[in-house]
């Protein structure tokens, strides 16, 4: 009977760890390519982890216990909406809130988030000032009457005082005073106390807020007699009805949501960034599986006349089996474990790197710090040690199955796998055909379009042996031709070690097409940005308040600011912008009003319902038109439709005239009239401008004078439109610096895999290269012979990626980025990443070749030839 004892267990187990310590560099190669895999995983997951939980710290900060919020338009309600509601009885716990997104260089850098509340009615919500539950130490009656009375009036976390250094406040003198620069004014503020959080997922949440009096709050953005919302707790029992007599009496533009709804609409933005990144780390895991699978199969062909031995004398199948799997657990464990602590480091750089994405591109985090989950170690370390087991499955069976006669046989394995060539060949055109249905299935789920993915690439890799093969003998005339003997022979060495300089080529062509897909898409998405920042910015100078995203700015302009832009010398036209969110059934929703009247001429249009040059007119008359990424993130297929936005009046309907191309935001936008925006919304604000000047003015002159005007009233951003097109690239160059590192490493993670192969290959044929060397073979011929087989290698992996990388830049332009951000990107095709990729496959490979040509050059030829 087949089975194995526990002490024949311990037996293999042992003999496994003693293998792996005889030969410490294929142990170290086999360990470094799931170490860089896992640590890659693991550091992407503690990023897209400590990004989402510094959002739900500070939500949670914010939002308290709050079970349901009063929201108003894009300028808040009025405060006698609270009033009311405070005196009516109806609910027993509501507070008014005032939250606002503010900098304030003495803390910190980065932005912190300006909260103010009432501290008489906050206390059920909030214990920031100590309440009745103690989780925050209880302000002192000095500090409280302070908070209360001093105008301008805040408190901070104990630990951001003493990073700051102002922790000797509150103090008679000017110690205490900070600024605060709220939407471009400076406003200065006095810290009155501090705050000491009980646990520490507070005191990571409080390390980006400052909290103040709402009165002061009010003063300080400019909205006296104005709040956010009204944060209620409402019991779950008859809640229904409750709601009902809460909704009787807000006013019309008021409406009652539950409290996670907005944090829930705003946490979805950044899904598909995350989970493309995630996608993108995978990827040095599969690369290094290759490393992992070509290694372990090295392993077994060194000890196939040991595994006939034993088989001949008696060790069963599983008991083979059972040993090679050992060694790749142990590795697998090696690496998961190393793999972790280098992925903890990486993450560090990661969430930076993350974070200002999200900034740049979503919404503002004022959390900053690593979150490192648990799941994403356990995780980290399933993922490192199953892979590993997966991937020495196939050579350990292959161990374990084949006859003892077969197995004293070097060749056998060889012969095996020339054999197995076609059938790789059709399996993988198998992967690619449904990897490609796939992806033509109308879906917006990128888990099953990221999995058809892998499917294409994984197939495209299975085409590498016989596409090796096949390459091989088309060179061997040539290389003949011009390189004699040498030259007939390299192309002939690697087909008969195919079965593991294929696996080589595979990883190697994996990585570079990777980089190819990914350098095609990137530079056709900032081709696309380039042409549609020509089309758009058509002023020659552009006007907002600082803000803390790239992408939108919320911050109202003064008005005093308008008055002077109009009288500017030199300024024909002014046309101003109100951007701003506002409540939709599809949750919130990005408008841009604008006093522009042929704002359509400055649009590519994907879909009309009317003549181009009628859309101005309608959008006078009330009709919007949508960017591509609103309308397929709300599934809007064609304009002709209707939108419903929730308005100062209720619930409105707007006609969709048009949907044109945007790549500002992957949350889309309404674009609309700003007099019809003011109609429905009362709200005068503006929050950017574009001037046209008069002919012969000149930009430059035109902004220093703006800023030396203007630096009394509001501290602004004024650009030429050239700056602002260079800033724009900027943040787009910025958005992809972590998909390139990604990139990086999953080639050297490839290149790891080549120099294992090689070395392997190299290794096993001392013998041979000794002969060669006995009977004539100078080293400058043996360098030669071995460079020149890394270099076929090398260039088999770049030619074979070409295809591959084209195929998966078609795949992420005109699939994945669309499913994932909603944009349609126009393709640019340039030779340099092609060229750059055959050159970096060449490159790589030659230098990975350097190790095994140096050892085998100064090798003996009579230690060479003794070698088993």
């Amino acid at each position: 009977m087949d089975h194995t004892t526990p002490f024949a267990a311990r037996l293999i187990f042992n003999i496994g760890l003693q293998y792996l310590l005889r030969h410490p560099w294929q142990t170290a190669l086999m360990i470094l390519g799931i170490t860089l895999g896992v640590a890659v995983v693991v550091a992407i997951d503690i990023a897209n982890a400590s990004a989402s939980r510094a959002f739900d710290l500070s939500t949670e900060a914010v939002a308290g216990r709050a079970t349901h919020q009063i929201i108003g338009g894009p300028s808040g309600l009025e405060e006698e909406v609270y009033v009311n509601l405070a005196v009516s009885g109806v609910v027993d716990a509501a507070a008014p809130v005032i939250s606002e997104y503010i900098s304030a260089p003495s803390l910190e850098e980065g932005p912190v988030q300006l909260l103010g509340i009432d501290p008489f009615s906050d206390a059920a919500f909030r214990d920031y000032l100590g309440g009745e539950t103690g989780e925050q130490s209880r302000q002192p009656i000095g500090n409280l009457v302070q908070f209360l009375t001093k105008p301008g009036a805040i408190l901070i976390s104990t630990d951001l005082a003493k990073r700051s250094g102002l922790l000797d406040c509150p103090a008679e003198d000017n110690s205490c005073q900070i600024d605060l620069e709220i939407g471009g004014m400076i406003k200065p503020a006095q810290i009155a106390g501090y705050i000491s959080p009980a646990d520490s997922l507070t005191q990571r949440a409080l390390d980006g807020i400052i909290i103040t009096d709402i009165a002061t709050a009010q003063e300080l953005t400019g909205r006296v007699g104005l709040i956010d919302r009204i944060d209620l707790i409402l019991p779950e029992i008859g809640s229904n009805d409750l709601q009902g007599k809460i909704h009787e009496m807000l006013p019309a533009g008021a409406r009652l949501i539950p409290a996670e709804a907005r944090g829930g609409t705003i946490n979805e933005m950044t899904s598909a960034f995350r989970i493309n990144l995630t996608a993108l780390s995978l990827l040095a895991l599969v690369v290094g599986l290759f490393l992992i699978y070509n290694t372990i199969t090295f392993s077994v062909v060194q000890r196939r006349p040991l595994f006939g031995t034993l088989r001949c004398i008696g060790v069963t199948r599983r008991e083979i089996f059972a040993l090679v799997v050992s060694e790749a657990l142990i590795v697998g464990s090696a690496g998961a474990l190393f793999g972790l602590l280098i992925g903890i480091l990486m993450g560090q750089i990661a969430v930076r790197l993350v974070t200002q994405t999200i900034n740049d591109l979503y919404f503002v985090l004022t959390v900053r710090g690593v979150q490192i989950p648990f799941w994403s170690v356990i995780k980290g370390a399933l993922l490192g040690i199953v892979a590993t087991v997966l991937a020495a499955a196939p050579p350990a069976w292959e161990a374990a199955s084949v006859p003892p006669s077969v197995a004293l046989s070097r060749s056998g394995l060889e012969k095996k796998a020339r054999q197995a060539v076609f059938l790789a060949a059709i399996a993988g055109l198998f992967l690619i055909i449904i990897g490609i249905g796939a992806l033509l299935i109308p879906t917006r789920n990128l888990i099953l379009s990221f999995t058809a993915t892998f499917s294409v690439i994984i197939g495209f890799s299975l085409e590498a042996p016989i596409a090796t093969s096949w390459l091989m003998k088309v060179s061997t005339r040539p290389l003949g031709s011009m390189m004699g003997s040498l030259g007939r022979m390299a192309p002939r060495d690697v087909v008969s070690s195919l079965s593991r300089t294929s696996i080589a080529v595979a990883a190697l062509m994996v990585a570079v097409s990777v980089t190819i897909g990914v350098s095609v898409m990137v530079s056709s998405f900032r081709y696309t940005v380039v042409t549609w920042l020509e089309e758009t910015l058509q002023g020659d100078i552009y006007i907002s308040a600082p803000s803390l995203t790239s992408t939108q700015s919320s911050a109202p302009i003064h008005p005093q600011v308008i008055n002077v832009l109009d009288d500017w010398p030199g300024v024909e036209k002014v046309y101003v912008l109100r951007s701003a969110q506002v409540e939709s059934p599809q949750g919130m929703s990005h408008i841009a009003a604008t006093s522009n009247p042929r704002v359509s001429e400055e649009r590519l249009f994907l879909s009309t319902s009317i003549p181009p040059d009628q859309i101005d007119s309608a959008m006078q008359a009330g009709a919007v038109i949508i960017s591509e990424p609103y309308a397929n993130r709300t599934g809007i297929t064609q304009p002709g439709g209707e939108i419903l936005l929730f308005t100062a009046g209720g619930e409105t309907s707007f006609p969709v005239v048009g949907i044109y191309y945007d790549y500002s935001s992957s949350q889309g936008t309404i674009l609309m009239a700003l007099d019809v925006y003011r109609q429905y919304w009362g709200d005068t604000s503006i929050t950017a401008a574009a001037l046209k000047l008069q002919p012969g003015n000149d930009a430059d002159q035109v902004v220093d004078g703006l800023q030396a005007a203007l630096t009394g009233v509001q501290q602004l951003l004024i650009r030429p439109n050239r700056i602002l097109r260079n800033e724009v690239l900027q943040v787009f160059d910025r958005t992809f610096t972590i998909t390139s590192a990604l990139q990086l490493l999953a080639t050297f993670v490839a290149f790891i895999g080549v120099v294992s192969a090689l070395l392997s290959v190299e290794l096993e044929r001392q013998r041979e290269f000794g002969i060669l060397r006995a009977v004539g073979l100078t080293a400058r011929q043996m360098w030669k012979l071995i460079l020149l087989e890394t270099g076929l290698l090398g260039a088999s992996a770049g030619l074979l990626a070409i295809p591959t990388g084209y195929t998966l830049a078609l795949i992420l332009i005109y699939i994945i980025n669309r499913r994932s951000f909603g944009w349609t990107l126009q393709m640019q095709l340039q030779p340099e990443p092609f060229l750059a990729a055959l050159s970096i496959a060449i490159i790589a490979a030659i230098l990975a070749g350097i190790y095994p040509a140096r050892r085998l050059s100064r090798m003996m030829a009579a230690d060479a030839i003794r070698y088993e």
